[in-house]
């Protein structure tokens, strides 16, 4: 499956980013070629300046909002976000049109935080702009979710999650939600920790884009999940996945039998581990029978994969999402490891989607009412100030 990635804001900026590099290492290590472009839009100029594989020029780098935000940020306000990026929607519009491998391309993929400013703001009214202009490509949003010091200490956090959220999904293919706060490392510096969850959030991509577009016969799988298998699942509400159980890298012993009945049954094992791993490092904490659809693929060394294991794991997937359509798939590569890539979607029912919900509407009552608080203590002192004489003449001199 190819993408066009589009990094909304800073955190969206930073994670296209990652996607860029991941592509870079798909075309190097594969000679496969799963993102024909990247870009980071944001109306912090700073921000863009940081970023390390997106190509420099302005094309790949978009700069919105210079005239109301002068290049340095919109102040956490959603709402001037997506009015930002409704007046400048053209400038990316036109970056991905003029791109040249966009006609390659089977779908979009719009990331962004949701805690912030640009990204909340933009993410709903930018996927609204492509699914206009290209109606038969699909629009995927990846939904950055806030850590939980960040709600703790800010309302209008809160408030911009709830927001972003409902506005995106109504627009989107499916919103892929990715909770910041399963991947953060307590022990690390904050630089590295970004970094680290930046690579987390993307790798499970990364095997389920390359399988469906290998051109070694060798690494095709007996049942390729390619971009037609993806773009059936992903509906609604998502999340992803990926879990790995290492293979042993000694040679066989002389006198070991081939066909040991031991040997095959650690092969399944093996399978079963990379599925549990893979449900506990979900992007967001759901409920796999609350799924409407899902997908599986296991990626391994072609020796270590076998029809028993397949039996296991397809049966182990119904038991977990039992309403689901389940799609599946084999991709057999080079490594030392067995890999499965998970992804249910159509999901019913995501707690933390639902705290927020309850919470924003709460967390706008308060902002509204602080507001009228400030807004009658600015009349109370313009009041208090009505007898004093101005030292502006009305004739402007």
């Amino acid at each position: 499956m190819r993408l066009v990635v589009v990094g909304l804001g800073q955190c969206g900026g930073r994670i296209a980013d990652e996607f860029a590099r991941l592509g870079k290492k798909a075309r190097s290590n594969r000679r496969i070629d799963i993102i024909t472009a990247a870009y980071a839009v944001n109306t912090d100029q700073a921000d863009l300046t940081g970023l390390r594989t997106i190509r420099g020029d302005f094309h790949h780098r978009i700069l919105i909002g210079g005239r109301k935000t002068s290049g340095h940020g919109v102040g956490k306000i959603n709402e001037v976000g997506a009015a930002v990026a409704k007046e400048d929607s053209y400038k990316i519009i036109d970056a991905v049109r003029t791109g040249e491998r966009f006609y390659e391309t089977d779908a979009f993929l719009v990331i962004a935080g949701t805690a912030g400013g640009t990204g909340s703001g933009a993410m709903p009214v930018f996927t609204k702009a492509l699914k206009e202009r290209y109606p038969h490509k699909a629009v995927y949003c990846l939904a950055i979710l806030p850590f939980g010091h960040e709600e703790g200490t800010e309302e209008r956090t809160i408030y911009n999650v709830a927001t972003s959220l409902k506005s995106t999904y109504s627009v989107a293919d499916a919103v892929i939600l990715c909770d910041n706060e399963r991947f953060i490392k307590r022990d690390a510096n904050l630089v590295n920790n970004m970094e680290q969850i930046n690579k987390e959030i993307v790798a499970p991509f990364y095997d389920m884009l390359c399988a469906g577009e290998e051109v070694k016969r060798s690494r095709v799988g007996a049942k390729t999940v390619d971009a037609g298998d993806i773009m059936q699942t992903m509906e609604g509400w998502t999340t992803i996945g990926v879990g790995r159980s290492g293979v042993p890298t000694f040679n066989r012993l002389p006198f070991e039998r081939r066909r040991s009945f031991r040997k095959k049954g650690r092969e399944t094992q093996r399978g079963l581990e990379a599925v549990d791993q893979a449900i506990s490092e979900l992007s967001v904490t759901v409920n796999p029978g609350d799924a409407g659809k899902a997908l599986y693929m296991i990626s391994a060394p072609s020796k270590e994969m076998n029809i028993a294991m397949m039996r296991e794991l397809g049966g182990l997937m119904r038991e977990m999402a039992e309403d689901a359509v389940i799609r599946s798939g084999d991709y057999p590569r080079a490594g030392n490891d067995v890999s499965v890539t998970l992804i249910f979607s159509k999901l019913s029912n995501v707690p933390r989607l639902k705290e927020f919900y309850r919470n924003a509407s709460s967390s706008a009552a308060t902002i509204q009412k602080r507001q009228m608080e400030a807004d009658e203590k600015l009349r109370e002192l313009e009041e208090a100030a009505e007898g004093l004489p101005s030292l502006i003449s009305s004739d402007g001199h």
